[in-house]
């Protein structure tokens, strides 16, 4: 289906056209004639569907027939990190370019004084408000905002926000809003945790299902079975032979995401580190860098496995086999995306093969298995001989021998434990777009309709 054939507005219809798309993804085509009807929705669909354009393309058009908010709200769109409210308030800005809708970003990591400029911004009004839970409930408890002019309420990845200990918040939260409002929640997966969720907030809900938890066809996904200590030396031959321009490679703690970047770039890779324990603006200009591709590789937690849109992954490396399949099932969606192509490698050891089956298991796929890299053990990192050194160490080791004994290992390896991160917000950010909506159209004169939506977004409506 085109998006001509659904009943959006011209204005969204030429932002849409002016980045360059046409064909609505599987998601957007059930759900935007649903949205435009008024009615509560739950979707679930795969990540790297187009399940933020597919609530948003049709809100903006029902935003436009709302008067502009005084000291009021009239959307607010939860989100469960930082990264990905950036990124859906990137999209706001694109779809509604022709249209005069506000818009407010709100998420942790900021100082103070962004902290106060948010709070008077969010008193004064916006269209829509894009929000990490934790942070829109520290501004709410400081009072003065009102959410009793709320007509949408939209949960996005909202399995990965219960993940996060949000329930209570989004609860609180949810108590403040009209009863007499659109709720819709979007999500990766059902499990009885979101279903309860959508029983407390939503009202007869229509129920779409997308192909859930399983990745896109167009992902050749395959394993390598090799020791722990070939890893290094696997991915160090991958990402030579076979890597385009951009790979993530995660890995299960973020320690092992720090160690690992130092050895890529010992190696001569240009790869960066991105994880909870690195400052906002940090983890902005690293994103930057790598959509400009001034670096190779990302090596990331599970942090950047849910909605980030980076367009063009070439390959995304599973250093450690995650401890969920669901987060298998983000990591991979992040290549072949907007029904692009894209490769998919897991590294298996020893100690991954339960977690690995788990995968396999519960998607009911079988991921085939390929040979080791030739000459893997030739790449191998200084890492990987510190490891082997260790190892051998602690072989050697006299039975019963205390260590710190001349012919004990003074130093016995120890194996990072995978860690579910979670993203505390702290502070707000955000800013604030357009004037009072008008109903006639710009003047021609004005901005160039093919290049202005596409300069101001970095999302795309598969995204």
């Amino acid at each position: 289906m085109h998006f001509e054939d659904l009943d959006l507005s011209d204005d969204i219809l030429d932002a849409i056209y002016a980045m360059h798309f046409d064909e609505c993804t599987p998601i957007q085509e059930q759900a935007i004639p649903i949205v435009l009807q008024g009615r509560d929705l739950i979707a679930i669909a795969q990540t790297g569907t187009g399940k933020t354009a597919a609530y948003l393309l049709p809100v903006i058009d029902l935003l436009a027939d709302l008067p502009a908010p005084d000291a009021g709200v009239n959307c607010i769109v939860m989100a469960p990190t930082r990264e990905l409210a950036q990124q859906i308030e990137q999209q706001m800005d694109g779809f509604s370019y022709y249209l005069p809708i506000s818009s407010l970003a709100i998420y942790g990591g900021t100082d103070g004084a962004t902290f106060a400029r948010q709070q008077r911004a969010m008193r004064e009004g916006a269209d829509v408000v894009i929000a990490t839970p934790g942070r829109l409930q520290a501004l709410l408890q400081m009072g003065g905002i009102n959410l009793g002019k709320v007509k949408y309420f939209i949960l996005d990845e909202a399995d990965r926000m219960l993940d996060m200990g949000f329930y209570d918040d989004i609860m609180r939260i949810a108590a403040q809003l009209p009863t007499e409002r659109q709720t819709l929640l979007f999500s990766a997966t059902m499990p009885p945790r979101i279903r309860k969720l959508a029983k407390d907030i939503l009202s007869d809900p229509v129920e779409i299902k997308i192909a859930p938890s399983r990745p896109v066809e167009k992902i050749a996904q395959s394993a390598i079975m090799c020791g722990d200590a070939q890893k290094d030396g696997v991915l160090l031959r991958l990402l030579k032979e076979r890597h385009g321009s951009k790979v993530i490679v995660f890995a299960s703690s973020k320690l092992g995401v720090r160690d690992l970047t130092r050895s890529l770039r010992r190696s001569g890779i240009k790869a960066a580190e991105i994880h909870s324990d690195l400052g906002q603006k940090e983890r902005d200009d690293t994103i930057h860098d790598f959509r400009a591709e001034r670096l190779d590789v990302l090596v990331a937690t599970d942090l950047l496995a849910r909605g980030i849109d980076i367009d063009d992954i070439s390959m995304v490396v599973n250093y450690d086999v995650p401890r969920e399949p669901e987060d298998y099932v983000h990591r991979v969606g992040r290549t072949g995306r907007a029904n692009a192509e894209g490769t998919a490698v897991t590294l298996v050891s020893p100690r991954d093969k339960r977690a690995f089956s788990r995968v396999e298991s519960t998607l009911k796929i079988k991921i085939p298995l390929e040979d080791a890299v030739p000459g893997a053990d030739a790449g191998r990192s200084d890492r990987s001989a510190t490891k082997d050194r260790r190892r051998q160490k602690k072989q050697d080791a006299p039975k019963g021998a205390r260590p710190g004994t001349p012919n004990a290992s003074s130093a016995p390896e120890t194996t990072d434990k995978e860690t579910a991160e979670k993203e505390t917000d702290k502070g707000n950010s955000g800013k604030k777009h357009g004037n009072r909506r008008y109903k006639h159209r710009r003047p021609s004169s004005g901005k160039d309709k093919a290049d202005s939506p596409k300069d101001r977004t970095d999302g795309t409506p598969a995204s």
